[in-house]
């Protein structure tokens, strides 16, 4: 009898062993952000009105009716006049940059932020198990993440990656990388680095659809500091909860609508086509397909169902109850069930407002993605993290809130996670000596104001003021 129940207690035992197993295990591939150190550039950098009118003054392609296609464009951007450019901009020599502007941009950017983010976290460069670096525009031998690693005299064993062409929703992408390698090795840090190079990507022709590019891109980037090591935890900042990823390369109006190309006198630039509002929507709708249940509690998802089936058979019907409103019942799911915060990317106003509309978002909820669009411009897939710091220096994040990122990319993607803030947050960081001035009582910016006068202009008697 004993043998019997010593045969009967082994596989219990085994089974809760597994059981004990799987959960531990699960426990270190959790993802958490230490600390982060978004850019910024120095003074001698920003973009004013003035200075914007001298670099397009510069290209003698431009005529009077692009010089109003690019006013339109820049006053109604939502980008202000502290957003910084590339000093390659400050020499005049945008139209024939060398492989060193990029380099020396990039480098520039590299040893400010990663610098202060592993000193004020107390890390050494040699800590690093991981580096994943992207920069969509550039590309260099030996790559930037090589570069990295010998400034900083990192491990021989480090693992790195070096993503290129993956476009503003690089952030996420990279960070699906880290959450997989955790999932294969215990106790790591990574550290993700995202930026975008402008030095050798300036359009200097007159297509409007590649010269809109010039208008919406600034400098800027951020250096992230990740790991697994639950002993760590009390010291995170964000836990991430889930990611999705949507690709849309199978559809062509998808695939065609950002494109860097070729004008036809042969130079090159980012093409952004009409179709991208459409295929910005197309794709947002298939990954909120895929996210929503992860994020939203369980009374919200049956709550849709419920008005869901309702509107259908409504529909189905051709009737409604008497004294019913009449038209279709809104089937929303409200994304604020789950979600505190919204991490919106900078793409530009129009980006901003698609995404409010498609999520019922509030002023409030959008004031972080508008101010940073405002003061810092689009900075590509950087842009997540100067918006997400804007939150942290209001004092918004709470522990237990859940931030939701959203982000599009070239492709055509659009890639979102969801993060748990794992302590109150309010730290100072690249906003903290201007937070205060933010949001203004006006986003309104002067070039209106001071190039409206190109409106009344006649094609036939224009001519560029020498001054």
């Amino acid at each position: 009898m004993e043998l019997f129940f010593l045969l009967l207690c082994i596989p219990i035992l085994y089974l809760f062993f597994i059981l004990w197993k799987r959960v531990n295990d699960s426990r270190d591939q959790q993802c958490y952000i230490l600390d982060y150190q978004c850019y910024k550039p120095s003074d001698d950098r920003m973009v004013g009105t003035e200075f914007c009118g001298e670099v397009i003054k510069r290209n003698k392609n431009l005529g009077l009716n692009e010089y109003k296609f690019l006013l339109k464009a820049v006053v109604s951007s939502g980008i202000g006049e502290q957003t910084y450019a590339p000093r390659i901009m400050f020499s005049g020599r945008e139209e024939c940059p060398k492989l060193e502007d990029g380099i020396l941009e990039m480098e520039e950017f590299f040893c400010d932020s990663i610098g202060k983010l592993l000193s004020r976290a107390g890390i050494s460069p040699q800590e690093i198990d991981l580096l994943v670096v992207n920069i969509s525009m550039f590309a260099a031998v030996p790559s930037l993440s090589s570069r990295i690693i010998n400034h900083y005299k990192m491990r021989s064993d480090i693992k790195s990656f070096n993503l290129t062409a993956m476009g503003c929703s690089a952030s996420v992408i990279s960070l699906d990388i880290i959450r997989n390698v955790f999932k294969s090795y215990k106790n790591k840090f990574a550290l993700l680095v995202t930026s975008e190079s402008l030095s050798p990507n300036w359009y200097a022709g007159n297509n409007r659809s590649m010269i809109l590019a010039n208008c919406l891109f600034r400098s800027g980037g951020c250096a992230i500091l990740l790991t697994n090591n639950k002993a760590l935890k009390h010291k995170a900042m964000f836990k991430l909860k889930c990611l999705v990823r949507t690709h849309h390369g199978a559809i062509d109006e998808s695939y065609d609508c950002c494109v860097q190309k070729e004008d036809d006198e042969g130079r090159t630039g980012f093409h952004l086509s009409k179709t991208l509002p459409k295929a910005a929507t197309r794709s947002l709708v298939d990954n909120l397909r895929t996210i929503t249940p992860k994020i939203l509690p369980f009374r919200e998802l049956l709550r849709f169902m419920v008005v869901s089936l309702v509107k259908k058979w409504n529909i189905r019907h051709g009737s409604s109850p008497k004294g019913a409103p009449q038209g279709p019942i809104k089937a929303g799911v409200n994304f604020k069930s789950g979600v505190e915060h919204f991490c919106i990317h900078t793409g530009g106003k129009a980006v901003i407002d698609g995404i409010a509309a498609s999520l019922d978002l509030s002023d409030y909820d959008l004031e972080p993605a508008r101010m940073t669009l405002h003061r810092y411009g689009n900075t590509s897939a950087s842009s997540l993290w100067y918006v997400l710091a804007y939150m942290e220096a209001k004092k918004r994040l709470k522990k237990g809130d859940r931030v939701f990122m959203i982000s599009f990319g070239a492709g055509f993607k659009c890639n979102s996670c969801l993060w748990e803030v794992t302590r109150d947050l309010g730290d100072g960081n690249v906003w903290k000596d201007e937070v205060h001035r933010f949001p203004p009582k006006t986003l309104v910016n002067p070039y209106m104001e001071k190039y409206g006068w190109i409106q009344d202009e006649d094609p036939s008697t224009f001519k560029i003021p020498e001054d």
